[in-house]
């Protein structure tokens, strides 16, 4: 991996004072790299929202199984993968590169602490390249422009954004950003995505409770959005089946898992 480009507008200072999601979330899933401060939240949340940590593992279990799809059957050899969060296990250059290492991957994030962990334990295959940008999702053309030093925008991308669009509270400015991004990528490109709902079909009622408390308590603030909203994200795109469904079930099998409130979809830039 290479040292990854420093943020446009200088390093943004780490604060171990306020929850932050991406830490909350890795929390949830199990891993080590969080604060008391994101640890406490994190316990709050689940006893408000219990299934929450159901969507924390559906989620990352969603991304697994969309790049080993992209890489193995649509043979995509480069990502985007904007709002990566810390790193576990089975990251997204991991999944790719075992596929093809020749796969090139860029990650995008502005936590700082992400950024750290990054640097130090996104390694790539000799044959490929793993990169970092520090960047925000609400500047996409910053993202794209910066993308384009280690990605060739003139072949097919995998565009990522699992888990991130919530934090854009304004539903317009949201989908523009989609439009953005995936304006700059080519035909047959595709474009995978995962979102919190409050369907209540889907269990996601309680969402509204517990992201009231999130927002009054953590960083950065994020929503939730009905089925129409976030099919809307899919605009002059072709959602590839099964469509868009919960994360926990897109093409996971037989035995797939219970449905959690949280979409998940991938599809095809036409």
């Amino acid at each position: 991996m290479s040292e990854g480009h420093p943020p446009e507008d200088g390093p943004t200072r780490l604060n171990t004072s306020v929850a932050h999601n991406a830490r909350v979330w890795n929390y949830w899933i199990g891993g080590k790299d969080n604060y008391e401060v994101d640890q406490q939240v994190g316990e709050h949340v689940a006893g408000m929202f219990p299934v929450i940590r159901a969507v924390a593992r559906a989620d990352r279990d969603f991304l697994g199984r969309a790049v080993g799809f992209l890489a193995g059957e649509r043979g995509v050899r480069q990502f985007l993968d904007i709002g990566t969060g810390l790193p576990t296990v089975n990251n997204t250059h991991e999944i790719a590169q075992r596929i093809a290492p020749e796969s090139r991957i860029v990650y995008v994030d502005n936590d700082p602490i992400v950024l750290v962990h990054a640097r130090s334990l996104l390694t790539s295959s000799p044959e490929g390249v793993t990169d970092y940008i520090d960047a925000d999702v609400h500047d996409p053309d910053a993202i794209v422009r910066r993308a384009a030093e280690t990605l060739d925008l003139d072949r097919p991308v995998g565009v990522m954004m699992l888990g991130i669009l919530n934090f854009v509270l304004d539903a317009d400015r949201a989908r523009d950003i989609v439009r953005r991004v995936i304006a700059a990528v080519p035909s047959g490109s595709f474009f995978v995505l995962t979102h919190p709902t409050f369907d209540a079909d889907l269990g996601g009622a309680g969402n509204v409770a517990a992201m009231e408390f999130w927002n009054a308590n953590a960083t950065p603030p994020i929503t939730a959005r009905a089925r129409a909203e976030v099919a809307g994200f899919f605009d002059g795109l072709e959602l590839l089946e099964p469509g868009l469904v919960p994360c926990s079930q897109w093409r996971a099998g037989p035995d797939s898992p219970a449905a959690v409130p949280q979409f998940g979809a991938v599809a095809v830039k036409p």
